[in-house]
């Protein structure tokens, strides 16, 4: 459990630094382009932001906890690029469908989830090694 805490920590200040770069400075143009869109940044409740940063970060780990028994850097990889792809698509371009924002713009976001998602699960792939306790996946091998 200890080892998936910190692991926890590990995620959150990846996609911390992560978001820094895709939002702040990759799409820092484009989010000025389209201000309309967004709330002024005095609105804007990025205490919010890094709390749902954090729950987003358990979830991702405790998933990887819970119901992998085969771990590794390699595991934890093949987990983050399948997250990534399902998140990245539905967040991505489900906005890009009903928001007026420019195609790059979603691109972007899709690719950045993917490399942010690929990077946590590398993280916790080595974080949170060696065989589950609980048995989980290993009960479905068994049938």
């Amino acid at each position: 459990m200890k080892k998936a805490l910190i692991a926890v920590v590990a995620v959150f200040v990846a996609w911390t630094v992560l978001d820094y770069v895709i939002h702040q400075l990759i799409l820092a143009s484009t989010y000025a382009a389209t201000a309309n869109l967004w709330r002024p940044m005095e609105e804007m409740r990025m205490g919010l932001l890094s709390v749902v940063t954090l729950i987003s970060s358990f979830v991702f780990v405790f998933i990887y906890f819970c119901f992998f028994a085969e771990r590794g850097i390699g595991v934890g990889v093949k987990y983050g690029l399948l997250f990534g792809f399902g998140s990245g698509v539905s967040m991505a371009y489900g906005c890009f469908a009903v928001m007026p924002i420019p195609y790059h713009m979603a691109l972007t976001w899709f690719l950045g989830t993917m490399v942010e998602t690929t990077v946590a699960g590398a993280i916790v792939g080595a974080i949170v090694c060696g065989k589950s306790d609980s048995g989980g996946a290993e009960a479905g091998k068994a049938e």
